[in-house]
């Protein structure tokens, strides 16, 4: 999992039939050792841009959309609201 701040809004119009309905967004990551490196993640939970969240990657994230046959990597899976500066 990785913390980063939501960017903007990713529209395509054509992918796989499987993300249709999905919301696409841009995220940068804040901190660590991936500081700065940018992804395209899946939000269900209703993050909006300019938001600080979690991100899980890989199998995390298709678990998080209960359908592992989705081609997605990276999923929204909560909304920062407050957090410790030594975390």
């Amino acid at each position: 999992m990785v913390i980063a701040k939501l960017m903007d809004t990713i529209w395509a119009t054509r992918k796989s039939e499987k993300l249709n309905g999905l919301k696409l967004m841009l995220a940068e990551v804040t901190g660590g050792s991936r500081e700065g490196e940018r992804m395209i993640v899946c939000d269900v939970i209703g993050a909006g841009i300019g938001d600080r969240v979690i991100i899980a990657t890989g199998s995390a994230a298709r678990r998080m959309l209960e359908d592992d046959s989705i081609p997605v990597d990276a999923a929204v899976i909560g909304i920062i609201d407050e957090s410790c500066e030594s975390v």
